[in-house]
């Protein structure tokens, strides 16, 4: 094959290409159909030439790699809260901003940066990620003094800043990258960088930074640890200069090369936009997803002070709790991704989850306050297990209600939902009891969203039509996806 898509002759059938189409695009035919009037063939009766590269594992674990040194900022301040108060003079609600930030930079910024990916692509995307997150740490670096507090803000804005060309990302590589098997996989991979960075902003933090009370002694400490932080994040972004590549020459998928075949011209994004606001399932998706992913944040960015309250002077354990949480999270986040590129049951898995995530907060809420640490650890780790393993799945679940919209996109509407407010306000047990009301609303909600997997439709359509048109076409061509070599 020489790289070029494959034309039916004009004689042949066009096997109702207008139905299938739009059957695939849903909502949307004018993005995906472009049918004139004339029986010249269109990029819907083509069999595009797919190919996976091994650099696709690069790309991924880059990825992965810069998104943990952002992920890892998020909670590095809230985890340990008590000393970041004691040493900048400031009160635990202005420490618990240096967590919100993070979630509350991304609602006002989120569409121009999903712009900036379907108009630039996957490595202009990157490099803005990297260079801001370097740039916020070399900020913090510069505020280990007690009366620079205003610095060190400014440096984790821009590291939430970074966070919203982030966390859109994992489908949209896993998308441009991958094949239709190994997408979920993927995109678990993509967001169990951003795990394992909260873990490591859980469990590093307390020990880098012990509970002192001589200033200086302590500004020591909190310098080691900004300068490691500075140097990881300095070393990624020269990595993503160098290694960093917009998409393969040949696209992974039938899907995929639709999604290329696209003319730049006929592509809007308003009205892109206004079509995933029409999408009933995908606005079910987004409400349960933001009621998921919103209780996570809650109770990661208060672990600390849920902790101290009921086990004073527990600070390293309460770092402890958070890597249990997360590592079980990563670990359900593989599995599940593992599992939908198996089974293809999106909404099963999806509702399964959230069904469990509901139980996991409902026990943890209930034994917090026993007085047995131990018992915290084990019902945090099932928590973490499937509230946190639900990522991966509603960024995948979207994909699949949205295709062809941007994978960008759609992740973006997503992780605008999840915010809130809750334990703050009302304090540890009501607010959990909040959350598990929430959560149980979230899964009432999730078995209403209709399964429809456009994306899946699409791939299954070409691989039954493509075989037909290159028999007719005097072609044998094999249609198994080639590994080329690095």
């Amino acid at each position: 094959m020489n790289g070029e898509p494959e034309e039916k002759k004009p004689g042949e059938e066009r096997h109702d290409s207008d139905k299938d189409a739009k059957l695939e695009s849903g909502e949307s035919p004018e993005i995906l159909v472009r049918l004139s009037a004339s029986n010249e063939p269109t990029s819907a009766d083509r069999v595009w030439e797919t190919r996976l590269y091994k650099r696709r594992w690069v790309m991924v674990f880059l990825f992965s790699s810069y998104s943990l040194c952002n992920s890892y900022q998020w909670i590095q301040y809230g985890i340990i809260s008590n000393i970041f108060m004691k040493f900048y003079q400031v009160d635990a609600f202005t420490i618990d901003w240096m967590s919100m930030i993070y979630m509350l930079t991304y609602i006002p910024f989120i569409f121009p940066v999903t712009w900036l990916l379907d108009k630039k692509g996957l490595r202009v995307v990157a490099l803005a990620a990297t260079a801001l997150n370097c740039a916020g740490t070399w900020f913090k670096v510069g505020s280990v003094q007690p009366h620079l507090f205003a610095v060190t803000f400014v440096g984790q804005f821009c590291c939430s800043l970074a966070q919203v060309f982030i966390l859109g990302m994992p489908s949209r590589i896993a998308s441009v990258w991958f094949g239709s098997d190994e997408v979920s996989t993927a995109c678990s991979i993509g967001v169990f960088g951003n795990q394992l960075g909260i873990a490591i902003g859980f469990l590093v933090p307390p020990i880098l930074v012990p509970n002192v009370d001589n200033v200086d002694e302590l500004a020591h400490h909190i310098s080691i640890m900004f300068y490691i932080t500075a140097g990881v994040a300095t070393f990624l972004f020269i990595l993503v200069v160098v290694v960093f590549q917009e998409q393969p020459k040949l696209p992974p998928t039938q899907a995929q090369a639709t999604a290329r075949s696209i003319p730049p011209e006929q592509y809007s994004y308003s009205a892109s936009i206004r079509r995933l606001l029409r999408n009933k399932p995908f606005i079910l998706l987004i409400i349960t997803y933001g009621l998921n992913v919103g209780c996570f944040y809650a109770v990661g960015t208060l672990l600390n002070r849920m902790i101290i309250e009921h086990y004073p002077g527990e600070e390293v354990n309460a770092g402890r709790i958070g890597l249990t949480i997360v590592i079980a999270g990563m670990v359900g986040s593989l599995i599940c991704g593992l599992w939908l590129d198996r089974t293809k049951t999106y909404k099963q898995t999806t509702l399964a989850v959230y069904l469990m995530s509901l139980v996991g907060m409902m026990v943890y809420a209930a034994t917090l306050s026993l007085g047995h640490l131990w018992v915290v650890f084990v019902t945090a780790g099932v928590l973490g297990f499937f509230m946190t393993g639900y990522l991966p799945l509603g960024f995948e679940f979207a994909v699949e209600l949205t295709y062809p919209e941007s994978e960008g996109t759609s992740s973006g509407l997503l992780n605008c939902s999840a915010q809130g407010k809750i334990i703050d306000t009302f304090g540890t047990l009501p607010g959990n009891i909040f959350l598990c009301v929430f959560l149980l609303l979230g899964t009432v909600m999730t078995g209403f969203i209709k399964s429809d997997l456009r994306r899946q439709k699409a791939n299954q359509l070409a691989k039954a039509e493509g075989p037909c048109d290159r028999l007719r076409g005097g072609m044998s061509t094999n249609l198994v996806l080639q590994e080329e070599k690095f």
